[in-house]
C-alpha cells in the first residue's frame, strides 16, 4: 500500500514568523524515515499504511503542543492506493516526462 499525504500544520497566534515551528515538523517527518518533499505550501510524504500517516500527523501536533502551541491549524489530503510505494517521485516524474520542454 502507498499513502501519499499533502500536509501542512502551523500554530495560530504564536508568532509572526512560523518557520521555526514548521522546521521542527519537517525534521520530525525527515527523522521518521519516510520519503518527503518540502513545498512552499506544505510537505508531501509517503507511508506504507494509513495508520503510519495518521500517527505521523498526530506526532506533529504533539510536537507543537509540547512547544507551547495552544492552537494549531492543519490541512491534510490523502491519496491511498494499493500497490507499491515510491509514488512520491513517480507521479512527478510521469508529468515531467510529458512536458514539452
Amino acid at each position: 500500500m502507498s499513502v501519499l499525504v499533502d500536509f501542512s500544520i502551523f500554530p495560530v497566534g504564536e508568532a509572526e514568523h512560523l518557520s521555526p515551528f514548521v522546521a521542527s515538523v519537517v525534521d520530525l517527518i525527515a527523522d521518521s524515515g519516510h520519503s518527503y518533499q518540502l513545498t512552499a505550501m506544505g510537505t508531501l510524504f509517503e507511508t506504507n499504511t494509513l495508520g503510519d500517516a495518521l500517527s505521523l500527523i498526530e506526532r506533529a501536533q504533539a510536537l507543537l503542543a509540547a512547544a507551547g502551541c495552544k492552537r494549531v491549524y492543519a490541512t491534510v489530503k490523502l491519496d491511498i492506493r494499493e500497490g507499491p510505494t515510491g509514488r512520491l517521485a513517480q507521479k512527478t516524474a510521469s508529468v515531467e516526462a510529458r512536458l514539452r520542454r
